[in-house]
């Protein structure tokens, strides 16, 4: 080997040994980087002439489990979707109230059956007919903000998926742009690694709103589409529009086009089922809120709100009312119309007619609604009735309740349960999901940085500068003695 050969193959090393610390440096300080990937130097041989002159720095590898990174992805999409699910039904859990609260749906009923008890049995007690008053009317407020906060959460995830839907589109474009960026970096010989990790933690974040998969394609470049098969990103990024509308009420809803669907590149795309390319993420959760979960609560709380009516409404019930009259509980002051249920809930209303505060009387909670004038104060005949049809088994007729004649509370303890068996079922889903995304993400950090191992690296990478840098000595040693001949 001759002394030109021995330089270059050492000089080469030299090189090779600065850039492999280099790397090991930047693998230590970003070990908690996210979205940052672990890089390897990538060696080949260097020849002159078929004669050995070295190594050559040919590239910089990101070390990447692709199929755990998307996996992970998948799994992060499912926490998004499962947690958004469990967090409307621990809303409506308390709105409803825990049995063990004092201010709960089912707390308001036992007060109010205990005050018509407590009326009957002194039905001359101005007092406690207004406790009657103000039990049902305290129903009437429980009712109406239960399902004034259903509303309330389909308007917040009318304004989640408008925010969800712009944060989509603004990281599709800026993966875009740096699948561009990074075919510039290669073309021009350039590391384009650190623009790679950028991209990485963008598509992050779009995963947890719609679950993707990534597709590699040449020059480093990528493609997007999601596990439903919506294309994303494959040259150009898909655009998604939605309306937002802000106040929502009990009869808007999708199928009526008083809410806004979500398109794909101008066309309408399935939000649910099976048709749906985007199920599986916090975007497709946040529309079941809005089109299915809270429609149902309120049509499962309409139906109880119309059993309560009915309860009173009963013709047999108050001999003074005119046919047709409304009961103790109203739709805003008028007569049930069954074709008008949904909504019910918010429309509920104590009568007037017993409301000192609105030019009735306490009386006629004793006397009759329709009764003209003050009768007999100790006939507790009426008040007797209406807490015998309060807890009268009855069968609902709406809401999908189970077949079965029950009670108001026992309607009432139906809907808690139902809520709540919903609420733990969603809870243990997001639970499962959690822990699945969290295995992951410690596999994929697994596979990541590793320090000690990195320090074993920067060792060798040290003993290797340290051989060239003797071969380097020794001929500068023999290149002198050449000149001192």
């Amino acid at each position: 080997m001759s002394i030109a050969i021995a330089l270059s193959n050492a000089l080469s090393g030299l090189t090779a040994s600065a850039r492999a610390a280099e790397l090991v440096s930047a693998n230590v300080a970003n070990v908690m980087t996210e979205g940052y990937a672990r890089r390897e130097l990538v060696l080949a041989t260097q020849s002159v002439g078929g004669a050995g002159r070295g190594v050559s720095v040919t590239g910089i590898t990101r070390v990447v489990d692709q199929v755990l990174l998307s996996d992970r992805r998948v799994a992060d999409a499912a926490v998004g979707d499962r947690a958004t699910r469990a967090d409307f039904f621990t809303r409506l859990e308390a709105a409803l109230g825990t049995p063990d609260s004092a201010t709960s749906l089912g707390a308001r009923i036992a007060d109010l059956d205990a005050a018509l008890i407590e009326a009957a049995s002194r039905p001359d007690s101005e007092a406690r007919l207004a406790n009657v008053l103000g039990a049902a009317q305290a129903i009437v407020t429980q009712i109406g903000s239960v399902a004034s906060d259903i509303q309330a959460a389909r308007a917040t995830a009318d304004n989640r998926i408008a925010a969800e839907v712009a944060q989509l589109n603004d990281a599709l474009a800026q993966v875009a742009d740096l699948n561009t960026a990074i075919l510039t970096q290669n073309s021009a010989g350039r590391d384009g690694s650190a623009l790679m990790d950028q991209r990485q933690q963008l598509i992050d974040q779009i995963a947890a709103i719609v679950p993707l998969r990534e597709v590699a394609r040449d020059h480093g470049q990528i493609a997007l589409y999601t596990t439903g098969g919506a294309q994303l990103l494959d040259g150009h990024p898909a655009v998604f529009a939605f309306t937002p509308v802000g106040l929502i009420t009990a009869d808007m809803s999708l199928a009526a086009g008083s809410l806004s669907g979500l398109t794909l590149n101008g066309q309408p795309t399935a939000t649910a089922g099976a048709a749906s390319m985007i199920g599986g993420g916090a975007l497709a959760a946040q529309f079941a809120v809005r089109d299915d979960l809270a429609p149902e609560a309120q049509a499962r709380l309409d139906a109880v709100a119309r059993d309560l009516v009915g309860r009173f409404a009963d013709p047999a019930l108050d001999a003074t009312r005119a046919p047709g009259d409304p009961g103790l509980f109203t739709d805003v002051g008028a007569a049930f119309d069954p074709a008008n249920e949904v909504g019910l809930a918010q429309r509920l209303m104590v009568s007037s007619l017993v409301d000192p505060a609105q030019g009735g009387a306490l009386w006629r909670l004793r006397d009759g609604l329709g009764a003209a004038a003050v009768g007999p104060p100790g006939n507790s005949t009426l008040l007797t009735a209406l807490q015998s049809a309060l807890i009268a088994p009855r069968q609902p007729v709406s809401g999908g309740f189970m077949a079965g004649a029950r009670s108001f509370s026992a309607l009432a303890t139906d809907l808690l349960s139902g809520v709540a068996s919903a609420r733990l079922g969603a809870e243990a889903e997001a639970s499962f999901a959690s822990a699945k995304a969290d295995t992951l993400k410690q596999q994929e950090l697994e596979n990541g940085v590793d320090t000690d191992q990195e320090m074993q690296k920067l060792l060798l990478i040290e003993q290797a500068y340290s051989a060239s840098a003797k071969v380097v000595q020794t001929v500068d040693d023999m290149i002198k003695i050449l000149l001192g001949m």
